[in-house]
Formats: structure tokens, C-alpha cells, sequence
């Protein structure tokens, strides 16, 4: 068994106003392992640090525990996923720019998801490069965990797509 930390953050029915009763029905189905918050009306984001055998399993039985909770909430991001050259950086313990100067010398680096003026990279590409490159200490359960999410959010993003039909574009 290994601890992992994540995130879940999801959009609440209208008809959930009552905080305290939310809090207590999480606490029932299973979500005492989390640090909940209710700052933002409407929303809602807990900080699991779940143990399991797989960081998969801890984010699967995560998001059924909520379910369980409050079937109608609508689930807005899993992460650690989208991470910006802060965030790299944090987790590789370097500054900012030296991240910066890394990924423009490694060609190789994964693409982001988006660019701008801001770029957003998955982290699970990210520390998957970093994992075949050699020579960097990478923290297993944070891999698992960022590929699990990363698989979430893609199958959530999947579904919402579809619900919407086919489009006519083409890559």
C-alpha cells in the first residue's frame, strides 16, 4: 500500500447550498482521508491523500466515494495534470527560468497543451520524459498519480466531447 495525493474539483447542483450537510455526506461515504473546500459558491475541491495499491485505484475509488455523495456534482479537473513552468519547476526543485532555458534547449521536450502566454505542459509527459532521460530522482507515486488524472481528465473530456456529436474537423 502507498499513500497518493490529488485533487478533485467539481461544479455543484444549484440545489446544494448546505455545506455543513455536504461536508457530513462526504464524511459517510468514505471521503475522511480529504481536506475539503468549500470557499467558492458552487464549487467544490478536496485534497485526497488516499492509500492504495495503485494510484489509479486511489483516484477511482475517490471519485465513486463523491459520486456516492453527491451524485449530481459534475467533476471540472483531477489533478496534479496541467502544470506551468512554475510548477515544473517546483517539482524538479530548480527556479523558473532555468526551467525555461531547459525545456528551449531539449527540443525533444513534449509539446504543451496549450501556449500562450502562458504555456500548460501534462505533467505525466512532463516526468515521463524526465523518467527516460536518466539522472532524475522522480517521486513514483507523484508519476502514478499524474497519469492517473491525466487518464481522468482525458475520459472526462472524451465523454463531454461526444455528448456534443461528432465534429466535422479533422487534424
Amino acid at each position: 500500500m502507498m499513500e497518493y495525493t490529488f485533487t478533485l474539483k467539481y461544479r455543484l447542483p444549484e440545489n446544494e447550498t448546505d455545506m455543513d450537510s455536504l461536508v457530513e455526506r462526504l464524511g459517510e461515504a468514505g471521503c475522511t482521508d480529504a481536506l475539503i473546500g468549500t470557499g467558492t459558491p458552487g464549487r467544490l475541491g478536496l485534497e485526497f491523500s488516499r492509500e492504495a495499491e495503485t494510484a489509479q485505484e486511489a483516484v477511482r475509488s475517490a471519485l465513486a466515494d463523491v459520486k456516492a455523495a453527491i451524485p449530481d456534482a459534475i467533476l471540472v479537473e483531477a489533478g496534479p495534470d496541467l502544470v506551468g513552468l512554475s510548477d515544473i519547476a517546483g517539482y524538479m526543485g530548480v527556479t523558473r527560468q532555468n526551467m525555461r532555458k531547459f525545456t528551449i534547449a531539449n527540443r525533444d521536450f513534449p509539446l504543451p497543451v496549450h501556449e500562450g502566454s502562458a504555456a500548460l505542459w501534462h505533467l505525466a509527459d512532463v516526468l515521463a520524459w524526465l523518467e527516460a532521460r536518466k539522472g532524475y530522482e522522480l517521486d513514483q507515486g507523484l508519476l502514478e498519480t499524474a497519469a492517473a488524472t491525466l487518464e481522468v481528465n482525458t475520459v472526462k473530456e472524451s465523454r463531454r466531447h461526444s455528448v456534443r456529436g461528432p465534429g466535422s474537423w479533422s487534424s
